[in-house]
């Protein structure tokens, strides 16, 4: 299996696309090959990530197909991971990229993945990181990630991504006061899309506002007018992203965070793998007999236990 997996890795590190979708695949069901697969992963090679987020009905999809024709014009090679809502029947990805983006199907220059959110609260996939980590071993320009936009708590992406782009539209306009504290604080770009609508003009002139409050050394966030399906104010939005990414190279303090979170998840995630179930499960059901059981004091002694049996 190791010289599969390894075939593999080197396929996906010069392009091949279905190396690259089977890759995703074992790793986001931590299928055989997954730990040899992230353990061999290189650092050094780091296409630049972008998150689109916002609330539903904010066109995130439109905005990216508009983008990503956009960015064919440059002949940028460019991989979207597109975060979907879970099917409560097969936790599968409900939407489909074959539906939403199925122009750009066969274009050897975009490869598009959709990842259920099987329930993450961020909006998110469980998987996201080490699915972003692996794509991004592939010679893209840019990697998007589109996520659910399931409101204040999806602030994930922030972490995750080099530039955050947060689509809203105008019947967003009386809310953006109220969302100061949640969404509105992850982003990089504020993009008003569907501008042609009524109240865009206010939304925008809200936006200016609030980024002016932001402004840090007199620097604002832009704030972009978009009519995604005809493509106006795309290139603008698009110049704003490689201002953006020009300016910020450095490793950002939310995306330090993130993988610090992951790497901790990871060590207990380790660390559990000695820990038998079953055992638990039996060393609990003989303890609650116990008219003094404390929960957390049994928990400790059981860990407490299985790390000194690891050691040995």
């Amino acid at each position: 299996m190791r010289h599969n997996i390894k075939q593999l890795h080197d396929d996906i590190k010069t392009g091949s696309f279905l190396a690259l979708a089977r890759g995703i695949t074992i790793v986001e069901n931590g299928l055989e090959g997954y730990e040899w697969l992230m353990t061999h992963l290189r650092e050094n090679h780091r296409p630049r990530v972008i998150g689109i987020t916002g609330p539903p009905g904010a066109g995130k999809s439109t905005m990216v197909n508009a983008l990503l024709q956009h960015w064919l014009k440059e002949n940028k090679k460019i991989a979207v991971i597109a975060v979907d809502p879970s099917s409560p029947f097969n936790y599968g990805a409900l939407l489909g990229d074959r539906i939403r983006m199925s122009e750009f199907y066969s274009n050897p220059n975009i490869f598009i993945r959709s990842l259920a959110s099987r329930g993450a609260l961020g909006g998110l996939s469980a998987k996201i990181i080490e699915v972003t980590e692996v794509v991004k071993e592939a010679p893209f320009d840019l990697i998007v990630i589109e996520t659910v936009g399931v409101g204040q708590s999806e602030v994930e992406i922030a972490g995750l991504a080099d530039c955050t782009i947060v689509a809203l539209v105008p019947e967003a306009g009386d809310e953006v006061q109220t969302l100061k504290a949640g969404i509105m604080e992850i982003a990089n770009i504020f993009v008003v899309n569907k501008a042609d609508r009524e109240n865009a003009e206010t939304l925008y002139r809200n936006l200016r506002m609030l980024a002016h409050e932001k402004a840090i050394d007199g620097k604002e966030i832009p704030v972009i007018k978009t009519v995604a399906t005809d493509g106006s104010g795309i290139k603008e939005l698009a110049d704003a992203v490689a201002c953006y990414l020009t300016e910020n190279k450095e490793l950002p303090e939310k995306h330090l965070q993130l993988l610090t979170e992951k790497c901790w998840q990871l060590m207990q995630v380790q660390q559990m793998k000695s820990i038998s179930f079953e055992k638990l499960k039996n060393e609990l059901a003989a303890a609650l007999k116990s008219t003094d059981f404390n929960l957390y004091a049994f928990t400790k002694d059981f860990l407490g236990r299985a790390l000194v049996q690891v050691a040995e």
